[in-house]
């Protein structure tokens, strides 16, 4: 045989060997009439261990390619070229081809964990179900009438609910902004998504904070787009280094999450957030503002937005109702100048031609009621309670093993664990005694970090889920 394995490549060996065979199936290498080599005379002949012909016959098998027989050996499947003349497709091999990439292994088992597992939730960053409004939203849907249509509602979303937004920005964030400059979006993910596709190309620059929510989204390298890095310190991220970047690397766009920011907690600090504007104008970078949080301050103070800052219209500015009212709603917006605003929404009716009326009558109804407020208010208290149990108990089982900034908003907490670990080790071991929570290296390059979540568990749970991961990190000294 003329080919060979490429020992160098990426690709696993037995799908590169399964690969070759599906080839030569196709083509005539190996005839129809004939058995396929044994695994025993495939190993010898490329070198390499039985086991590995195995899985790559097992998959050709999975596809419907071949089919074993015992005592004949291993022949192509008769339901390619027989009567039925049909063949099952290769969809592994589709699978791998798609330019839209997974999330990474450990996100996905993250997230399988927290929905499929019976397990303290200290990784989700959604709220508890104690923490949605209930009791309001029934009471908008048993007692008021829907008066929207159950139609195609408008490009840019419910024209009633953008001219609630635009109220409620104006009274909760400081921003001026008018009904026509926002899009309804299936919440944040969605916003960060049309972003992505519509506003940048493969091999623009963008920058991101280190550690970061963003950090973990593939939709960059899907896109083709370059990401680099700047640390988040107290402040926030350094606008110094933000122009030593640009002249480096010239970045195309800026992605921010200033208020109490995912993982840190931290606040970008009102200095800084004028000279990152300063430099935005200066160089003609877009900041994309990430604010999920804004509202969850524990002082209940009202927090700037960047994009109240913003006199030219250099801030992209996303947030949602999944962190502070439900994330199932699936509402969230973009609020920028009017032609991006109509990019995006063609981009939106192009995937999913408008969002849900129904939600958005609900979500709507909802943020004009007194019972936002009151929601908000009893929200903030309890997440406040439950931040002051992770601290206690973070203090009570790791005190002199963990390092941690304490936020003062949001529903993350981050820390720095002072020992050498391995994070998939400890990730395991936690798991196995019945907590899960969010590794560092899925928020950013540095090692020794871990990130807990707040919102999803009550006071009881959080120190219990505490101590399961003191008790999973002493067990891998």
């Amino acid at each position: 045989m003329d080919w060979k394995l490429d020992r160098t490549a990426k690709k696993p060996l037995y799908k590169q060997l399964a690969e070759y065979i599906e080839n030569g199936i196709t083509d005539g290498t190996f005839p129809p009439d004939k058995p396929l080599p044994s695994e025993r005379n495939l190993a010898k002949e490329f070198n390499i261990n039985r086991s590995t012909v195995v899985t790559a016959y097992d998959e050709l098998e999975a596809n419907g390619l071949i089919q074993r027989n015992r005592g004949v050996g291993t022949t192509i499947s008769k339901d390619i070229w027989g009567i039925t003349k049909k063949r099952i497709p290769s969809w592994n091999r589709y699978i791998e081809a798609g330019s839209f990439l997974p999330n990474l292994p450990v996100t996905q088992k993250i997230r399988q964990q927290s929905v499929e597992g019976q397990l303290i939730n200290l990784a989700s960053g959604e709220l508890s179900e104690d923490l949605f409004p209930v009791k309001a939203l029934r009471k908008i849907t048993s007692t008021r009438s829907f008066i929207g249509s159950l139609g195609y509602d408008h490009p840019l979303g419910n024209a009633i609910l953008r001219e609630t937004i635009t109220k409620h920005v104006k009274e909760f964030r400081k921003i001026e902004t008018n009904p026509s400059s926002i899009l309804i979006t299936s919440g944040a993910q969605q916003a960060l998504y049309l972003v992505v596709q519509c506003l940048l190309k493969p091999g623009d620059a963008v920058v991101l904070e280190e550690p970061s929510y963003h950090y973990s989204l593939p939709i960059f390298k899907s896109a083709g787009i370059k990401t680099y890095f700047l640390p988040v310190d107290k402040d926030g991220i350094n606008p110094e280094d933000l122009v030593l970047l640009h002249k480096k690397h010239r970045i195309r766009m800026i992605f921010l999450n200033p208020v109490f920011q995912n993982p840190t907690g931290t606040l970008l600090s009102e200095n800084r957030k004028r000279e990152i504007l300063r430099i935005s104008s200066e160089y003609g970078i877009p900041v994309v503002e990430d604010d999920p949080y804004s509202l969850t301050a524990f002082s209940g103070e009202k927090m700037l937005a960047l994009k109240s800052l913003d006199l030219n219209g250099n801030v992209l500015y996303i947030s949602s109702l999944s962190k502070i009212v439900a994330s199932g709603l699936r509402i969230g917006w973009i609020i920028g100048p009017k032609p991006v605003i109509e990019r995006l929404s063609d981009a939106k009716q192009q995937i999913d031609f408008g969002h849900a009326s129904y939600n958005q009558w609900i979500a709507n109804d909802f943020l004009e009621s007194e019972e936002f407020h009151a929601h908000i208010k009893n929200l903030v208290e309890k997440l406040k309670i439950r931040r002051n149990q992770i601290v206690t108990s973070l203090q009570c089982y790791l005190k002199n093993q963990v390092d941690f900034f304490i936020p003062e908003g949001g529903i993350h907490i981050w820390c720095k664990i002072k020992r050498d670990f391995n994070e998939m080790e400890l990730l395991e071991e936690s798991i196995k005694r019945g907590v899960i929570y969010a590794p560092g290296n899925t928020m950013g390059s540095q090692k020794g970090f871990v990130r807990f979540t707040f919102a999803r568990e009550n006071e009881g749970t959080i120190h219990e889920g505490i101590r399961r991961f003191s008790d999973a990190f002493h067990a891998i000294e």
